[in-house]
């Protein structure tokens, strides 16, 4: 044996030459594969946190988007009640909207929309009155658009209306919510 491998030593240094190419062929595809699996697990982690931020983005618009619906010339108070208010809703003006609430379904972009009285709570407590023409103003519940089950974001509002008092006009400013379901929130 010894005697063939004095007569063939080239095949020998080719046998070991070629071992050493298919270790560092496995070795490349070993670090390759290492590499990508860490890379996969980056990507995933960045594709998280962007989901994670694309949904706070969405919740803060919904939170902005309350507060904008209610200073909105569909519903804002504006000077009407002799002075410009702020995050004030005009129910008068929203019963008018519930009315052709079909028209306005899409006007602002969102899931949902309601307004509801807080205080003075009605004399049923618990109870929500969804508002008609034939029972306004002894209502809570005004419901502009409702196309889905949507988490929803709230903003607080003062809901105003034109009351007779004594014969007079007088205005009636009671506290309310405006609630914004946004599409894609969870």
């Amino acid at each position: 044996m010894v005697k063939k491998l004095i007569e063939n030593p080239k095949k020998t240094k080719q046998k070991k030459a070629q071992m050493k190419i298919q270790q560092m062929s496995f070795m490349l595809i070993a670090v390759f594969i290492f590499f990508a699996l860490v890379g996969m697990v980056v990507v995933s982690v960045l594709l998280n946190n962007m989901q994670r931020d694309a949904i706070s983005l969405k919740e803060e618009n919904a939170m902005l988007l309350a507060s904008r619906i209610a200073n909105s010339p569909e519903l804002s108070c504006g000077k009407v009640y002799d002075k410009e208010r702020t995050n004030c809703i005009d129910l008068d003006k929203a019963m008018v909207l519930l009315k052709n609430k079909e028209k306005y379904k899409k006007f602002w972009g969102v899931a949902s929309l309601e307004i509801i009285k807080t205080y003075p709570k009605l004399a049923q407590p618990n109870n929500e009155v969804e508002c008609t023409p034939q029972n306004y103003p002894n209502c809570n519940l005004i419901t502009l658009v409702n196309n889905s089950e949507t988490p929803d974001r709230y903003s607080y509002v003062a809901l105003c209306r034109k009351e007779i008092y004594k014969g007079e006009s007088v205005n009636k400013c009671e506290l309310g919510i405006i609630v914004v379901g946004y599409e894609g929130i969870q």
